[in-house]
């Protein structure tokens, strides 16, 4: 039964990982930026859930949809002001890992001041009234309802890569920038774009997360990223399929470790790194990828 209950809740919180590293990987492909602020960006969707509910008694499934916009809007602005310096850099990845390190702490070091370094939870009634039953088992609601609405936020993502004018812009600029802008695509505009759709998917899962972690803090985000980077190794960078597979691998990883070692499960992201790093460089589907 144990065993039944890990596999199950590690499969529903997989598909959450996997919307939660999603933005990061997609960041990643773009230019290869490494955004260390994404667990902040995360961080910062839990808060704009909590602020909304009880400023203005909006549901959470409705926020998802607010915070939308508004993180497309600010990573377009961001990926545009911080580009040309990008560009002109000898190492792009080295530079953006800097850059965005300072932007993480700049962003948890705002929210500290403004809204506290005390945890903000929301009542589990706001977006799944009662425990769910699957398979004979138990579960909260607010894990099942959260991947849920995952499933087909991920499905809109995959669609908006293969499916879309723009997303296939998207597909070339990731695989090779400077033949992209060689047959006409505006790499900038599609890659600005693509940054701003990152940052929406990091702050839908903050929306989310604030009910599976337990309630959002200032001081959550570098962990926030941590666990993103080990579902997109595990997958394969750059790979959006990839983060899929990464997820429900280290979701079903650390809910078997909570399960039977529940002490460990909080080294199960950096074993996991470890393990993929020196057997498995390019991830699970890394031979996948490159074929594509």
């Amino acid at each position: 039964m144990l065993l039944e209950y890990a596999l199950v809740s590690g499969l529903l919180f997989g598909v959450f990982y996997a919307l939660l590293a999603s933005g990061l990987n997609l960041a990643f492909g773009m230019q290869r930026i490494v955004n260390l602020a994404h667990g902040d960006v995360v961080m910062l969707g839990g808060f704009g859930a909590w602020e909304l509910y009880y400023g203005f008694g909006v549901p959470p499934l409705v926020t998802l949809l607010i915070v939308v916009p508004l993180a497309v809007a600010a990573g377009f602005l961001l990926f545009q002001a911080v580009t040309p310096r990008l560009s002109r850099s000898d190492d792009p990845e080295m530079l953006s890992l800097v850059l965005f390190f300072g932007i993480s702490q700049t962003i948890e070091a705002a929210a500290a001041l403004t809204l506290s370094n005390n945890q903000r939870s929301l009542p589990s009634s706001s977006l799944a009234g009662h425990p769910m039953t699957i398979a004979g088992q138990t579960y909260p609601g607010t894990l099942v309802v959260s991947a849920i609405v995952s499933l087909p936020i991920l499905a809109a993502l995959f669609l908006y890569l293969y499916r879309s004018p723009l997303g296939r812009a998207t597909r070339a600029v990731m695989a090779d920038p400077q033949e992209a802008a060689a047959v006409g695509i505006a790499v900038k505009r599609v890659s600005s774009l693509s940054f701003g759709v990152s940052l929406a998917l990091a702050a839908m899962a903050g929306v989310l997360g604030i009910f599976l972690f337990g309630g959002a803090s200032p001081s959550e985000g570098v962990g926030l990223t941590v666990i993103s980077f080990a579902v997109i190794v595990l997958g394969s960078l750059g790979n959006p399929l990839g983060t899929l597979v990464g997820g429900v691998v280290y979701g079903i990883a650390y809910e078997l470790t909570q399960t039977y070692l529940s002490s460990w499960a909080d080294l199960v992201p950096y074993v996991l790194l470890l393990v993929v790093m020196l057997t498995r460089p390019s991830g699970l589907l890394g031979r996948s990828a490159r074929r594509a």
